[in-house]
């Protein structure tokens, strides 16, 4: 498997997005509907600035789009870069085997 530079930063954003459990449970919510930062916030016991660097994280990583609805910003998860990232896992178990 020959990946090149480009791949491989984007392999990085995506399981450094993935390696953490906010982040995580960030976008299984976003995966069932869409939701606005601020309604994302009040899952967790951090402020909203925090929330909003983990979707800037996720974001970054291709695994969430953002897009406005009036005053508010609105997180949607991206299964194409989901579906890469399994796809790259396939390729590598399929390589340990």
């Amino acid at each position: 498997m020959v990946v090149d530079i480009k791949d491989e930063i984007w392999v990085d954003r995506v399981f450094k997005a993935l390696s953490d459990g906010t982040r995580r449970d960030i976008l299984r919510r976003a995966s069932r509907a869409d939701h606005s930062v601020s309604a994302l916030a009040r899952h967790y016991e951090m402020s909203l600035p925090a929330v909003q660097k983990h979707v800037g994280v996720l974001h970054r990583a291709g695994l969430v789009d953002k897009r406005r609805r009036g005053r508010e910003q609105l997180v949607c998860v991206n299964p194409d870069a989901l579906r890469e990232a399994r796809d790259l896992l396939d390729q590598l178990e399929e390589l340990w085997r």
